[in-house]
């Protein structure tokens, strides 16, 4: 009965945050320019913003001061989860067993018993849309064998992230107190978003869900489905946003790190301790608006791309083609005039055999009021094979029965 109470309870929750939030929607929609920004437009305590491919600071407020995050926490537990994804350790599809200190976590929850096992995936999406706590803690055990040890993990992560002000003592940011040592600043938080949002973009593909569900299995084979809705309500408004996690205490008050894109541009931005959560959202949509005004992307494509062939030396195939390895992107964030690019292609003269299909065999350098901002290696289209004697008989041979021939 009281399993039945709270899941009756979780589902007109779903209902009252999905009305409220449709009936608000508009209050989040950039309308205004914000092309200036001071300390004084910013009501929260902390804020900072961040362009994603430099890291480089547009704004802050505070940035340093040491601050609960509440569940903001989970943004530090979601970048372990996909590293370990990306590193093989784990897969979408393995089964995730809850232990009965997992099931055990108050606050926001999806009720998962003890014994009962889900999918890393399904694990993702109850942090990332739901902002679970159980589900976060299940994840710890599931890759470290304890929470501690994840933990553990965390604060290494933090520190070779240049995060100088962050402490973790849990996975989901529950019950958090600053004397505890549980804490972090705006710009620490900025950080492991960037790490997370570049490195692993994939994340979006859930931290953009506004609403989901999954299906919940007891030690009885009873099954039931328990709905999910995001609380960040800037996926159902914003431009190009791609996440990413809110966090909200009676002390921590309302926090939130929200990440966008457009054109190649990653802007990060956060917010700790807004009074209320429509400042929360007004004034992470105002920063992002923000960093946008601020940044311009420059791409070139290569679509104009000519080069001369490359001779080979030491080998039967006398030159070689090559092209751009990849796309060239700079992003800039003061306001410059990206028609001012210079663009220098340097190709080796000759090269020497054996040459591999995607060699470097030169360089296209980028550059702006004379500093060089970046560059794109050219490589090898194919393969030029190193000759042997008997390769250089063989040719002598053919190219004798080819001259008698003709004569």
């Amino acid at each position: 009965m009281k399993r039945l109470i709270r899941y009756m309870l979780s589902f007109f929750l779903t209902i009252s945050i999905t009305m409220s939030s449709v009936y608000g929607m508009c209050t989040y929609v950039s309308a205004k320019d914000y092309s200036i920004m001071s300390e004084n437009d910013i009501n929260s305590k902390a804020a900072v913003v961040i362009e994603g491919s430099t890291g480089e600071i547009l704004f802050e407020k505070n940035k340093d001061e040491e601050l609960m995050l509440a569940s903001v926490t989970k943004v530090m537990t979601l970048l372990l989860i996909f590293e370990e994804l990306k590193s093989g350790k784990i897969s979408l599809n393995d089964s995730v067993s809850v232990s009965e200190y997992a099931a055990s976590m108050g606050g926001s929850q999806v009720f998962l018993e003890p014994g009962e096992t889900q999918t890393v995936d399904t694990m993702i999406k109850c942090i990332s849309i739901s902002s679970a706590n159980d589900a976060a803690v299940a994840m710890a055990e599931h890759i470290s064998g304890s929470e501690a040890a994840f933990v553990e993990k965390m604060n290494n992560k933090a520190k070779s992230l240049g995060m100088n002000h962050t402490h973790f003592i849990n996975c989901n940011g529950l019950d958090d107190d600053i004397t505890s040592g549980h804490y972090s600043s705006a710009y620490d938080i900025a950080l492991m978003s960037r790490e997370l949002v570049v490195n692993h973009p994939e994340i979006s593909d859930y931290s953009t869900v506004w609403m989901d569900s999954f299906i919940h299995k007891n030690s009885k084979g009873v099954e039931s489905e328990f709905g999910l809705t995001n609380t960040n309500k800037l996926i159902r408004s914003y431009n190009g946003i791609t996440g990413l996690k809110t966090g909200s205490t009676s002390k921590a008050k309302y926090c939130l790190s929200a990440t966008a894109k457009r054109d190649n541009i990653n802007i990060i931005s956060v917010i700790l301790a807004a009074p209320d959560h429509k400042t929360r959202f007004a004034e992470a949509a105002r920063l992002l608006d923000y960093g946008f005004s601020r940044c311009s992307s420059y791409k070139d494509n290569h679509s104009d791309f000519a080069s001369e062939p490359v001779k080979v030396r030491g080998s039967l195939i006398n030159e070689i083609t090559c092209r751009p390895e990849n796309e060239f992107v700079h992003i800039f964030t003061d306001g410059e005039d990206t028609s001012l690019i210079e663009k220098n292609i340097s190709v080796n003269d000759t090269v020497q055999a054996p040459i591999k299909e995607g060699d470097t065999v030169g360089k296209i350098t980028y550059s702006y009021n004379g500093k060089e901002i970046g560059s794109v290696n050219l490589i090898a289209e194919k393969a030029a094979e190193a000759a042997t004697f008997p390769d250089y008989y063989k040719k002598l041979i053919s190219n004798y029965i080819s001259l008698r021939y003709c004569l």
